[in-house]
């Protein structure tokens, strides 16, 4: 016989651990079932800003994250060819700091709050399928770690499980409404870190068309990201470790930064994940998380924004799992107030990700914008999402940064135009875009 929930949860870690506290604390019976054994990590740069930061604390999560003994990340840092800049927060509900957190102890510390909230999760299960009855989602299918198989039935079926999502498949929405390549790759590893001086800022280098990344975190440990241009993967493809290094040596201040540093961990990498938005809710359904919008992490907003829309959806839907018109009418108002609070950062992320010529125009613009003594924190108030990314977008200075990118980088000139012209091409279709993702039937 199968078992009955109000609501089922396919994925417990950020977004799924978030939705079940939202709902238990509100009375709903939720059960969350996740393939992993916590801890357990999953490949994520996992840098949070204020914003994050104040996310966890609003789905209860805070003091246990805190307890893991990762750096408050006070202070950020820019750098580039003749430039660097640093600045502290805007607070936002008396957060004033950043945070990176390895995945290992940040998940468990969600699931242990989504089990404190009062929901069930089932590590080492697995859903395999789906339940329907009259083209409505009533609960899935289960396969526990050894073999056995089993039912849930549910008001509600959410899938949290990811960009490749098992439930985005079974309900047909894998193939995204609204997607974007990415213009760079992602390769990782922790580095032991002596650096005091360090430990409290979070530091990006932007040099040439290299973007690499130092992020103090947990265990004594500095997360060292380097996002090349996507077709450089190949070079990695060859001598991972060799070429790793070798890229650290093209961003000369990352490499000073390291000095009397070690690499403790394998080097982890992504060279393929494009940005989408996915059609995420249904009858009977709804995708939170990655499973139906992923930004490039170029801008590090994916978990934040998972914890986020994770606990609206919670909070939208708890008072009408019992109301089938209802709860499908509350699961697309979620979705639409998602799409519009994540459309125009997406788009933003989608610019900053690009790897070819424009990075050259990029570099100016952190020159332009990170100038004075609340540069950084203008910065930091659009990466906190409470200023609008387009501010930062002006075409003076839009202008102004193309003329520095030509000037200082003839050798580059014909990609820094070429580059250019796709990308206001693409701010261009921006209003169509959003459009055809905000009011689809038009």
């Amino acid at each position: 016989m199968p078992e009955h929930a109000d609501v089922v949860i396919a994925g417990a870690r950020c977004a799924g651990s978030a939705t079940a506290a939202a709902l238990a604390r509100r009375g709903v019976r939720v059960i969350a079932v996740d393939p992993a054994r916590f801890p357990s990590t999953t490949v994520s740069t996992h840098l949070l800003f204020a914003s994050g930061v104040a996310e966890l604390a609003r789905t209860g999560a805070l003091e246990r994250v805190e307890k893991i003994g990762a750096p408050k990340l006070s202070r950020a840092f820019v750098g580039g060819p003749g430039h660097a800049a640093a600045g502290g927060y805007t607070p936002i509900d008396g957060i004033d700091y950043g945070m990176c957190v390895r995945r290992t102890a940040l998940d468990a510390a969600l699931v242990d709050t989504a089990r404190a909230a009062g929901a069930e999760v089932r590590e080492g299960h697995r859903v395999v399928d789906l339940l329907w009855e009259g083209g409505r989602a009533v609960g899935v299918k289960v396969s526990e770690r050894g073999g056995r198989e089993y039912e849930i039935r549910a008001n509600l079926v959410v899938g949290a499980d990811g960009r490749r999502s098992t439930v985005a498949r079974l309900v047909g929405a894998e193939q995204p409404r609204l997607s974007h390549a990415n213009g760079r790759a992602c390769y990782y590893a922790y580095y032991e870190d002596p650096r005091e001086e360090w430990r409290t800022t979070a530091a990006m280098w932007l040099t040439g068309r290299e973007l690499g990344n130092a992020f103090p975190c947990d265990g004594g440990l500095s997360m060292v990201l380097l996002m090349p241009p996507a077709e450089r993967a190949a070079d990695f493809r060859g001598d991972l470790e060799a070429e790793f290094t070798r890229t650290v040596g093209l961003v000369p201040g990352l490499a000073q930064r390291l000095e009397g540093c070690t690499r403790a961990t394998k080097i982890v990498s992504s060279a393929t994940h494009p940005s989408y938005f996915r059609t995420s809710a249904g009858p009977g359904w709804a995708l939170v998380g990655d499973a139906g919008h992923f930004k490039d992490p170029v801008t590090a907003q994916g978990i934040r924004d998972a914890v986020k829309f994770g606990r609206l959806l919670g909070e939208r839907v708890a008072g009408v799992v019992d109301d089938p018109a209802a709860l499908d009418e509350a699961t697309a108002d979620w979705e639409r107030s998602r799409d519009r609070q994540c459309l125009i950062m997406y788009h933003w992320t989608n610019l900053l990700g690009r790897g070819d010529g424009l990075a050259y125009v990029q570099i100016e613009l952190l020159r332009g914008l990170t100038e004075g003594p609340q540069g950084v924190r203008r910065i930091l108030e659009v990466y906190s999402r409470i200023r609008d990314p387009r501010e930062t977008l002006a075409m003076g200075g839009m202008v102004k940064a193309v003329a520095r990118a030509l000037r200082g980088n003839p050798g580059a000139r014909l990609s820094v135009l070429k580059a250019t012209g796709e990308a206001l091409r693409e701010m261009a279709g921006h209003h169509d875009e959003a459009k055809r993702l905000l009011h689809p039937a038009l």
